[in-house]
């Protein structure tokens, strides 16, 4: 039992020092709640690149959608609009927010109403090869108007 144990901590250890070793990391990932009749709802996060080189989030999948696509947030004729990106940056030692208003991940073509608490995974994609798989639970999320 005490050799089970210890292989288990040694294996632990490992594929959490295997892990660590990833440029791109992402925290808070958080699926906006929406009405149970909307199709669309959108993916926010944190993303961060601990490597000496940028890198630009290239793509998302979801199985909870038909489509994913990267998008943001722009000022046109004193109105905010939502507009598709083909990239998102990511900075050398630096990060970039997903967050309202700004970079976002949209799901489009929910293929089933989410209700909070449901976890969606996503897969996304970069431009150096690499990808993070993340489960993203579904939230309440309010946005304060400036």
């Amino acid at each position: 039992m005490k050799r089970l144990f210890l292989a288990a901590l040694c294996t632990s250890l490992w594929t959490g020092i295997a892990l660590a070793d990833g440029a791109i990391s992402i925290d808070d990932p958080q699926v906006r709640l929406v009405p149970p009749s909307t199709e669309n709802t959108a993916v926010f996060m944190r993303i961060r690149n601990r490597g000496d080189k940028d890198v630009n989030l290239l793509r998302a999948e979801s199985p909870a959608a038909k489509t994913a696509e990267l998008h943001t947030v722009i000022e046109e004729g004193g109105m905010k609009k939502m507009r598709p990106v083909a990239n998102i940056p990511i900075k050398a030692k630096g990060e970039t927010a997903l967050k309202p208003g700004d970079y976002h991940v949209m799901l489009i073509g929910l293929t089933k109403p989410l209700q909070e608490g449901d976890e969606v995974a996503l897969t996304l994609k970069f431009d150096d090869g690499s990808s993070q798989s993340v489960v993203a639970p579904v939230r309440r999320i309010h946005v304060t108007m400036h």
